[in-house]
């Protein structure tokens, strides 16, 4: 695959360590009512590599949770950092040390890090990223959108090309009925959408409940072109699962997609471990 790679636009953004934001009561699609933690902060005990559904709690994030604390600059913090983006942080105690960007959560709004010593971290630490991938176009595919990732992560992915179609490994194929919250998002570059999961049963019966944060998946019959979701037959969309699952109606693992076709040029190949985590 030819990229416009050395065109593509790297840029600094600032960022900081999010508190965490409660809430509650959380209803499921029963009427449940559930009085547990929410987004945002340093999550120890749960980051990339683990299951989205190890964690009781409303879309428990990975790993550490950042936003700017100017609503409009975060916006564009949102739209322009990609997942694979070197991160360092610049303030507090642990000041030099570098993770990754590893997904963004809308509606709250986090751009989701890894960090291999997240313990050092504190609420309030500055991080800069360098937000460099939106604007990556593979100039022998035209019709295959890119958004969401940094282009050296990208050429990590064992993409293979056959027969004029790009084969992508991934460890789910999700079904176009349990898409769910995101769906109709104007702008695919600065947010994620939910798988669905109040079906349990259903999510099973794909092998959707083994998905893991940072997991590779495909989105079928799902175009996020022009806006995020849309059912198109035979379209593809490829995406990385950003943070766990949740109870409300409609809600589940979020996803942020990086790669989506409106025809058959993106073929999903069904493999046990694909993560972003083995790329880097």
């Amino acid at each position: 695959m030819i990229t416009n790679k050395e065109k593509v636009v790297k840029l600094s953004i600032m960022v900081e360590v999010a508190h965490p934001v409660v809430r509650t009561p959380v209803l499921d699609g029963e009427g449940n009512a559930f009085y547990f933690p929410g987004v945002g902060g340093i999550t120890y005990n749960f980051g990339l590599g683990d299951n989205a559904f190890k964690m009781h709690g409303d879309h428990i994030e990975p790993d550490v949770s950042t936003k700017n604390s100017n609503d409009k600059l975060n916006s564009t913090c949102m739209t322009l950092a990609c997942i694979g983006n070197e991160a360092e942080v610049i303030s507090g105690d642990a000041k030099g040390m570098k993770g990754f960007v590893i997904g963004k959560h809308g509606g709250i709004n986090h751009i989701l890090v890894y960090f291999p010593e997240k313990e050092k971290l504190r609420v309030g630490d500055k991080i800069q990223i360098k937000a460099w991938g939106q604007g990556l176009e593979l100039l022998d595919y035209p019709e295959v959108k890119v958004f969401n990732i940094d282009p050296e992560l990208f050429e990590k992915l064992p993409i293979e090309e056959k027969d004029g179609k790009l084969i992508v490994p991934v460890t789910a194929e999700i079904p176009a009925h349990l898409t769910g919250s995101g769906i109709g998002s104007s702008n695919p570059a600065g947010t994620d959408y939910d798988i669905n999961t109040h079906d349990m049963e259903e999510i099973k019966r794909y092998g959707i409940d083994k998905v893991k944060i940072g997991d590779i998946v495909a989105i079928k019959d799902h175009y996020s072109g022009f806006g995020v979701g849309g059912f198109r037959k035979g379209a593809i969309s490829i995406g990385v699962v950003v943070h766990s699952n949740c109870v409300q109606t409609g809600h589940g693992p979020g996803i942020v997609v990086i790669m989506t076709s409106a025809k058959d040029l993106i073929v999903p190949k069904k493999v046990t471990h694909m993560n972003i985590k083995e790329l880097f």
